[in-house]
């Protein structure tokens, strides 16, 4: 029996995980949050390795079995990660993943998780899912349902809306959860913890002097390094703080590597994912002929580490130190973190020059 997405996330709350789940639907945000918190899940429970197994065309099967099989070194338990964007295996993949579910290897977890889904993708192998653990299958909201979670997401970004505001939004995104998330998103970021009412919303789309954040991640993936490097400066003569900006820089490079790790069917990507509003989609198509799969990843462990220098979980006192500088160590931090905050942001406008911005 297949479980709603509110039943799901409630079972994540407390137990262990099953040895196998399938999340799959056409709603790409709720399946992307969804496999977070399962992931997040199995991290807290000892989880420690992940291998992600992307199935493409030609895509080896037996692959899966392997997976099940290996032993690591370094941790006990396993987070396997079969993507199948399309929900269908094929003959030789369903058998496969029906293997797989019968023997269910010791202290494995496998998440299945797919951008398409109805009732012509079942089959035996979603049938063995389900016996070994939970189908999700993830269906988009109804136009009455759209209002409860805006409010729902807004509340837990720390935001109070009126219903006023609410609608408004609602009628603005015409369902498009990707949109919805981006423009609470931004709310969040320029209203912490404040109410939003009707005014505070129309003021916040109006007000373009407040969203340069939002432009120096446009400007970066559209590839012009001298205006990205302008807006930070800009940024940081305003006193802005860096764990934020890098929150929404980091959403975009995470859609960024979905879409390059969606191999040659690019198209269907950008659709999938929604970008808003739809003029985007050509500042990713340039980011995309520019930069691979490989150097998306290495501008996340840039902003990681970013993120690191911030909160003072770097390796940088030793070296501090050892140049014999004195207090002030925070200052010092900080003035880092933002010189690497402009290679990070010149490397996403320019790929060709990571290798040299990011070793």
């Amino acid at each position: 029996m297949a479980t709603p997405l509110p039943a799901f996330h409630k079972q994540l709350s407390s137990g262990e995980l099953k040895p196998a789940y399938l999340i799959a639907g056409a709603e790409h945000l709720l399946v992307i949050e969804a496999a977070d918190a399962l992931r997040a899940r199995a991290k807290a429970l000892g989880y420690l390795e992940r291998e992600v197994l992307d199935v493409e065309s030609g895509f080896d099967w037996n692959r899966l079995a392997d997976a099940g099989r290996s032993m690591s070194l370094f941790a006990s338990r396993k987070l396997i990660e079969l993507r199948l964007p399309t929900g269908k295996p094929g003959r030789e993949g369903g058998a496969a993943i029906v293997e797989y579910c019968e023997t269910t290897p010791a202290d494995n977890v496998l998440l299945i998780t797919a951008n398409d889904w109805s009732s012509k993708h079942e089959g035996a192998w979603t049938k063995a899912v389900e016996r070994a653990g939970v189908v999700v299958p993830v269906w988009p909201l109804k136009p009455n349902e759209l209002p409860d979670w805006i409010g729902a997401r807004m509340a837990a970004r720390g935001l109070r809306p009126t219903p006023d505001a609410i609608a408004l939004l609602a009628g603005r995104v015409e369902g498009n959860l990707l949109a919805a998330a981006q423009e609470i998103d931004k709310l969040a970021l320029l209203h912490a913890g404040g109410t939003i009412d009707l005014e505070t919303l129309e003021a916040s789309v109006a007000d373009d002097a407040r969203y340069d954040v939002f432009r120096l991640a446009d400007a970066a993936i559209g590839g012009d390094a001298g205006r990205a490097l302008h807006i930070v400066a800009g940024l940081r003569a305003e006193g802005e703080e860096l764990i934020p900006m890098l929150g929404w820089l980091l959403t975009q490079l995470r859609l960024l590597l979905r879409l390059a790790s969606a191999g040659g069917n690019v198209e269907a990507a950008l659709a999938r994912e929604r970008i808003w509003p739809k003029a985007r989609e050509s500042l990713f198509r340039r980011a995309l002929k520019n930069g691979d799969r490989a150097h998306w990843e290495r501008c996340i462990d840039q902003a990681g580490r970013i993120d690191r220098i911030v909160k003072g979980r770097d390796e940088l006192a030793p070296v501090y130190f050892s140049l014999g500088k004195m207090p002030d160590l925070g200052a010092w931090r900080e003035a880092n973190a933002w010189r690497e905050l402009e290679r990070l942001v010149v490397a996403i406008a320019s790929p060709r020059r990571a290798e040299a911005l990011l070793a």
